[in-house]
């Protein structure tokens, strides 16, 4: 259940993240108020996920995946410009998350 509630607790990540970038374009109260709220259920789902695993697993997972979804949504939604390098450090952040998961102990 740690797993999935951590997922839900990324795609919250991402979804914060640009939330801001909404907010700092549309600068109404209501395009501020989203990344508030985003927050809090943000911190609330990574805690939760972090009574079954690992801290410094949940936050490498929460923070690298957030990070790679967040560039890539960017992309995607803002037309924001990735360099051909930019997309080889994500996949090394994606790598090196895949390998805190795979090297700790009993976070199965």
């Amino acid at each position: 259940m740690a797993w999935v509630v951590l997922g839900v607790a990324v795609f919250t990540e991402i979804c914060w993240a640009l939330s801001l970038k909404r907010a700092g374009v549309e600068a109404t109260w209501q395009a501020s108020i989203v990344p508030i709220v985003l927050s809090f259920i943000n911190m609330a789902l990574l805690a939760w996920a972090m009574r079954g695993l690992p801290a410094s697993l949940a936050y490498a997972i929460w923070t690298g995946l957030g990070a790679v979804g967040v560039a890539i949504a960017g992309a995607v939604l803002f037309r924001e410009v990735l360099a051909p390098a930019q997309y080889g450090f994500m996949a090394l952040v994606v790598v090196g998350v895949v390998g805190m998961k795979l090297a700790a102990p009993g976070a199965a």
